[in-house]
């Protein structure tokens, strides 16, 4: 079974997201920002990242940063879930190595459609 951290400072985003990858057949832990979404990866790295862009403590683009440069950061599939949806934070994610964008509000099939396309289905 493949792991999924999702990262979102919203207790409802990650109860939401929970729901839809438990049913997807993966396993789930939660953080409610970068800093602890690093804490999580240093314990165990997950097969998968839903990544939240705002959040306090440490934003998605600077956890993704950090991520990509930690032993082992390369291997999960980060998928940014969020609001932020110009071409520009577009461009910003993929360049610190998001392998996906998926824009809020979303539903089950539109994470199912990512998570095929990056090979996580």
């Amino acid at each position: 079974m493949k792991s999924c951290l999702i990262v979102d400072d919203s207790r409802v985003v990650r109860k939401v997201a929970r729901r839809i990858l438990e049913d997807l057949a993966f396993t789930i832990e939660e953080a409610e920002d970068g800093k602890l979404a690093m804490e999580a990866c240093q314990r165990k790295m997950p097969d998968a990242i839903l990544l939240d862009w705002n959040m306090p403590v440490m934003n998605g683009i600077d956890f993704l940063r950090e991520l990509r440069r930690t032993p082992g950061g390369d291997a999960p599939v980060v998928v940014f879930c969020t609001t932020e949806n110009d071409i520009k934070h577009i461009q910003e994610a993929v360049g610190a190595g998001a392998n996906e964008y998926i824009m809020k509000p979303f539903d089950i099939d539109i994470i199912q459609a990512k998570f095929q396309q990056v090979g996580l289905l």
